[in-house]
């Protein structure tokens, strides 16, 4: 294969996304891809950070805690958080999983998740325990980053004199100061998750390769074309986002359609269900069930839009990668044969 741009990588990214999803078009077939392929791109590494709320009113306001924490909650609380975060666990090892197969279905151009689910064993189980490692140097990141910023907060209010709000000038001077620095962590989680998926995991796919090796392969590249994969980052980010402005804008009015449509024929049959005398609760079992039914269809329509995105997207990553790296590239866009030599007479 030979090398490509980052720009130039768009059109056969498109062509191979429409090539595998719509030729042949099978409703089925094409929801289940979407499915995966909305939950191997949107499942990411999220990291949501919280300005803490610190009271805009007096101090006397202040009672005490409403709830009276038992041991019994107490312990209730702690084994919902540790469920909670072993359900976590298991739906992020379960992605790292369905994104493997995922690639193999991408690079191979096949429609089968189970096999490159079980091709990928391994590999996949390594790199799920390198995103552990590297999310928890994210964490202990955002955490050095959050403190000053905390400190800063907790000293202005302890500051403040009863009866008085705190200052809100030193308020907002705390909170433009953390934007270059939230904006400095998402830039560096951005580029983490660009290089693991896009770069270190064909390695571990094809070659079986470990996380050194991994690394100092696409490092490499990056080292040898640094504007190149600049450029490709950059629009790495820049394309999912304008593709779903243009999505969103292209849909919000048959969405605003099918709302309206849903809505008022929720309300005409629970109208003709009271006025047939039915009980209240057979009501509110309808009306459930018209909320699911309608959940349903958005979640439908939703993987049916986000799929061919997602797709596309990881298509990029394949192609620009697969110019750089000739074990990607030669699966991607298979080497002629080479001519017969016919023996001499």
């Amino acid at each position: 294969m030979p090398p490509i741009s980052a720009v130039d990588a768009i059109t056969p990214a498109v062509q191979r996304t429409r090539s595998f999803l719509f030729q042949p078009f099978r409703l089925s077939t094409y929801l289940k891809l979407s499915l995966v392929a909305v939950i191997t791109e949107g499942c990411g590494a999220n990291f949501n950070f919280t300005t803490p709320s610190f009271p805009t009113s007096s101090r006397s306001h202040f009672t005490a805690a409403p709830f009276h924490f038992t041991p019994a909650i107490i312990t209730a609380l702690t084994l919902a958080g540790i469920a909670c975060f072993l359900i976590a666990f298991l739906v992020f090892y379960l992605v790292t999983r369905l994104r493997f197969a995922y690639f193999h279905c991408l690079v191979h151009n096949t429609r089968q998740i189970r096999p490159g689910w079980h091709l990928y064993r391994n590999p996949a189980n390594r790199f799920f325990w390198l995103n552990v490692v590297v999310s928890i140097f994210l964490l202990l990141f955002a955490i050095l980053l959050a403190l000053p910023f905390l400190a800063g907060f907790w000293k202005n209010f302890h500051l403040t004199p009863h009866g008085s709000q705190p200052n809100p000038g030193v308020v907002l001077t705390l909170f433009l100061t953390a934007i270059p620095v939230i904006l400095l962590f998402a830039l560096v989680a951005f580029s983490t998750q660009v290089i693991l998926r896009d770069f270190m995991l064909p390695h571990y796919a094809l070659e079986n390769a470990t996380a050194g090796q991994a690394w100092q392969a696409a490092w490499a590249r990056i080292r040898a074309e640094k504007m190149p994969f600049f450029i490709y980052a950059l629009l790495r980010f820049i394309l999912p986002i304008a593709a779903a402005i243009t999505l969103f804008i292209g849909l919000i009015i048959p969405a605003l359609i099918i709302a309206l449509v849903g809505i008022f024929l929720g309300i005409g049959i629970h109208s003709a269900i009271i006025a047939a005398g039915a009980a209240k609760l057979t009501a509110l079992l309808v009306d459930i069930l018209i909320g699911l039914i309608a959940f349903l269809i958005l979640a439908i329509l939703a993987i049916a839009v986000g799929g061919p995105l997602s797709t596309a997207i990881r298509q990029y990553a394949l192609v620009f990668y697969g110019a750089r790296y000739t074990p990607l590239g030669n699966l991607l866009y298979p080497p002629p044969p080479e001519p017969a030599i016919l023996p001499q007479t």
